[in-house]
């Protein structure tokens, strides 16, 4: 692994250390001879996550920089990290505000992703609801049983009813619960492991809070559709599925939680 980040980065590699974290990748800091500590990472596809890290800084919002790239691997600049995102709600309503400034493009991106051997399909559509439907709930249908794939399937149905037909095309991280927001002394210093799509920023703020509590201040300065809250069963309902899919019935609750909620 040293010979192969060393010629990646065009430097030898003093010492390497396994960082925390990473339930679908492998992660390391990396001691460079020029004395930096920089971050590999491997697993998923490395190409694709370096062009979303650096869509994400193209918008002006803290991201590690790609320093080095290849099928494998993905080297980045290691970022300060001291606190969790209840230390800066302040600071991430302010990024969030930035990264989701409305685009003029399609909702999805130009591949899918995987998330681990759960599929991402992101086809490019001008179809909000009928993206959702399709791409983020009838997707799982064949992997999740009879009776939860027929609720995800009325739900799929209903979805015109329940969710705006054309919101402003933000682009969104996709996976931004707290252990992806770095912060130190109380901003944030960058968003990581990032599966960006465009479609409606309300899916990031959904994500939020699956494990996170943010508190009122921070939604109100989002300025959030009337009805957001609402909402956020429907979009929530996407990463609890992929959850479950890879780490099994711990997450059923949540999702039969979530398709009560919304009366399904």
């Amino acid at each position: 692994m040293k010979d192969a980040l060393a010629s990646l980065l065009g430097q030898r590699v003093v010492a390497v250390r396994r960082m925390a974290g990473g339930d679908l990748s492998q992660v390391h800091e990396l001691t460079v001879a020029d004395g930096r500590r920089v971050v590999a990472k491997s697993g998923g596809d490395a190409r694709a996550e370096a062009a979303m890290l650096r869509a994400i800084a193209a918008h002006g919002v803290p991201a590690p920089a790609v320093l080095a790239v290849d099928d494998h691997w993905l080297v980045m600049e290691k970022l300060a990290a001291d606190g969790g995102p209840a230390t800066a709600w302040d600071d991430l309503a302010v990024v969030l505000n930035r990264l989701h400034a409305g685009t003029e493009e399609a909702y999805g991106w130009p591949h899918g992703h995987r998330l681990g051997r759960v599929d991402m399909p992101n086809p490019r559509s001008g179809d909000w609801p009928g993206f959702w439907a399709e791409h983020r709930l009838r997707c799982h249908t064949p992997h999740v049983g009879a009776d939860l794939g027929g609720r995800l399937d009325r739900l799929a149905g209903r979805l015109g009813d329940l969710l705006p037909q054309r919101p402003p095309s933000a682009l969104l991280h996709g996976d931004l619960w707290g252990g992806n927001v770095l912060v130190s002394g109380g901003r944030v210093t960058g968003l990581i492991d990032p599966a960006c799509f465009f479609g409606d920023r309300e899916v990031d703020i959904a994500m939020l809070t699956l494990f996170d509590h943010p508190p009122a201040a921070f939604f109100d300065a989002l300025d959030l559709k009337v009805g957001w809250r609402d909402r956020l069963p429907v979009y929530r309902l996407w990463p609890l599925l992929v959850h479950l899919r890879l780490f099994g019935t711990a997450y059923a609750g949540a999702v039969d939680a979530d398709l009560r909620r919304l009366g399904v």
